[in-house]
Formats: structure tokens, sequence, C-alpha cells
């Protein structure tokens, strides 16, 4: 493929410089003001430092899979817990000092550079369904298109175990590695259909363009507060690459590809944390000793709590029938 490739996967410093293309892209008129030296940190960190990145379909594509493979989707800041502000300049912060997101601040921050670079982006209120016949909730997903090189693409970095690759913005199936996608025109837009081995089942949304943070402020609180949100019941990080893709979820990490489904359980905190900086490459250098065993102490209790009550359900089911060991939805 001609343009920018991706570079292989690995963990890269912020580097000082700054390319002034983009420096002069961080003031240009209409567009929220972020900081020159975080949209280097995080081209450094996708492993696109000082290279030409015309708005094509190949770069486009390029960005996409780099960022799916180098930044996780996570929700630890909401265990230690702290807030995590929506602005894209704050995602865009965020994502440039190592840590990852999660759709909010993934495709947040990946249509601020997007722009930045000359894409057109428009970002979208999305419904997501989660498992068949289950409720179509709400404005749960920020979903992004953008136009590259003449062409509309459905682009989202913010779903974690979904796309490696854009889509063309029309109707079809489509099959990245041992995975297939259906994206199809709805009354009033597209709904998005994930893989069979997917943590939702699909998302839609129409063509009116959304506001960040203002249209995503008050699920984002629920997100990050609420007994009932999955982002606080379990932490959980996840990270596609082309054959498949790995999730943490509490104590459990599991692996997804073209083999099947592999799992453990994390026992110890020292694997735990060096999983979380390692596999998924996150910076979690801010997190003082004493937040690090809370953090981890706060996982492992509720993952025993997950295991007692799936034995639990498993007696009182199968009169003895032996329980997931996992412990872990």
């Amino acid at each position: 493929m001609d343009g920018p490739a991706a570079p292989a996967a690995g963990r890269t410093r912020l580097r000082g410089s700054i390319p002034r293309s983009l420096s002069a892209a961080a003031e240009r008129p209409g567009r929220p003001r972020i900081d020159p030296t975080h949209l280097a940190g995080y081209l450094d960190r996708l492993g696109f430092a000082e290279r030409s990145l015309p708005p094509t379909s190949e770069t486009l594509t390029a960005l996409h899979r780099a960022h799916v493979e180098r930044i996780a989707y996570e929700c630890i800041d909401h265990h230690v817990p702290r807030r995590t502000p929506l602005a894209a300049a704050d995602s865009v912060g965020r994502l440039a000092g190592g840590r990852g997101g999660y759709c909010f601040h993934l495709n947040g921050a990946f249509g601020a550079l997007l722009r930045h670079l000359g894409f057109g982006v428009t970002l979208h209120r999305a419904d997501v369904q989660h498992t068949a016949g289950g409720p179509v909730e709400e404005g749960h997903h920020l979903a992004l298109t953008v136009t590259a090189g003449g062409r509309a693409y459905l682009a989202d970095v913010g779903l974690g175990d979904g796309l490696h690759d854009p889509l063309p913005l029309r109707p079809g199936r489509y099959t990245q590695g041992s995975f297939t996608f259906v994206l199809e025109r709805t009354p009033g837009g597209w709904r998005f259909t994930n893989h069979e081995r997917g943590s939702f089942r699909f998302f839609e949304f129409d063509e009116a363009p959304a506001r960040l943070p203002e249209d995503f402020a008050e699920i984002h609180e629920w997100f990050a507060t609420s007994p009932e949100s999955g982002f606080v019941r379990t932490l959980t990080a996840q990270r596609r690459d082309a054959e498949g893709f790995d999730v943490l979820r509490g104590c459990v990490l599991r692996r997804l590809d073209a083999s099947g489904q592999r799992e453990r359980e994390i026992v110890s905190a020292e694997e735990w944390y060096a999983i979380l900086t390692g596999l998924f490459g996150l910076d979690l250098s801010d997190l003082d000793a004493a937040t690090r065993r809370r953090l981890w102490a706060r996982t492992w209790a509720a993952h025993e709590r997950r295991r007692a009550a799936r034995a639990a359900a498993g007696q009182a089911a199968g009169g003895g029938m032996m329980a997931d060991p996992s412990g872990e939805s």
C-alpha cells in the first residue's frame, strides 16, 4: 500500500521537537486549541513523529491501525477514582502522556488529531445494543465519520475489540482477520454490527453532528460514578491487533483470535501491573505506591466476589456443576 505504513508496535518517548506544521495546525481558526507539544507527543506515541501525513485514505488507515495497537481502551481512573475530562484537548494530552481511555477519550482525541491533519471529521452520538434482545442504550458511544481523499469512512479506535482498519462508509460485510463486521443503512443513518465474539452487538447513529464534551457529559458522569456502570463494576483494558485482541477484565486476561480463546487468572499485583504497562502499553507512573496497593486490593476483592457468586449460581443451577473459574463476565 502506498502512503505511510503503520510502524511496528512499541513504546516511544515524547520528543522535544514540534513539527512546524503541527504547531500551525494547533492554532487554526475554528478548531479547538490543543497544545502542540501534546499533538507531537500523541503522534510520537503512534510512531509517526516527524513524518509527512497527507489527509489520504492510506494515512487514515495507517494511523487507525497504529492507534488500536498502541493505545489501550481502559477505565483505570474510574477505580482510583479520579475524574477524566472529555474535552478533545484534554484527551489528546491524556493519550500523549501514555494513558488510554474509552470511546469518548479515544475517538475524541483521534478526531481532533485528524482534523488538525486536514481530514474532514464529524462526531456522532451513537446508541448501543450490548446483547441480542437487550435494550438499545442512547448516547453510549461516540462514533466518527471521516472524509479522506474524497471518500467517507467509519473510523473507530474506541471499541477495544472492534475495528482494526476504518471501513468505507457504504453498506456491506467487511472481514478483518478472523472477524466480520456489517455496516448497513438505517432510516436515519447507519448501523455497525460487531463480530460475533465482540463485547457489544451493534451501535447506530444518525448523520447529525455531535458536540464534545457537551453531548456526552451526562452519560460520561454516569459511566464514571454509577454503581450500575460496567466501567465502575469491572476494571477493564483492551487492545486490538491484526490477528485478534487482548482483554483484561478485573484479574482475568483473555486472548481471542482465529485459534479461539485462551484465558488465565492473574493472582499477583506485580504481574497485573506488568501486564497493564507491558501488554497494554500504559504509563501508570502517576500512581503512587499507596494508590497501586489500593487499586489492586479493590480489583482482587471484586474478582473474588464474582468468583464466589458464579460458584454459588453454578451449584444452584446444576446441583454442584462447576462454575466458570475465571470469576469475570
